[in-house]
């Protein structure tokens, strides 16, 4: 018995339209056809196998930080990413070095989510 991979992350929304203009507009994540649930929601693919899963009418808060709850995903360009992210005013703490060398910026979806972007170990961008 194996794991083969992570399939999907979920996270729980009060406004799936607003956060599915986050998610597209922001992070420039591509959606993805959902089965007819009998609850709101939208999907997303996240790189090429796994994806986001938003699900509406979130009633509860959200516990996320940058050291606590929160998701990363690995990008090409922090560089690129930190400009784009200033362009479309999004909230998001200033790009920094992890003490293995990777860099990350820490964005903050409109529900609270943490999700972090990040540089692979030790890449020379600065």
């Amino acid at each position: 018995m194996n794991i083969a991979e992570l399939n999907h992350v979920a996270i729980h929304v009060e406004d799936v339209e607003r956060t599915h203009d986050f998610y597209s507009r922001v992070l420039r994540l591509e959606p993805l056809p959902r089965p007819a649930f009998d609850f709101p929601g939208a999907w997303f693919r996240l790189g090429s196998q796994q994806e986001l899963h938003i699900i509406g009418d979130r009633n509860a808060p959200v516990h996320s930080h940058n050291r606590g709850t929160h998701f990363a995903l690995l990008v090409d360009d922090i560089e690129a990413w930190e400009k784009h992210l200033t362009e479309v005013g999004a909230d998001f703490n200033p790009k920094k070095s992890r003490p293995d060398g990777a860099w990350q910026i820490f964005i903050i979806d409109p529900d609270g989510h943490y999700i972090e972007l990040c540089s692979k170990t030790g890449m020379a961008e600065m």
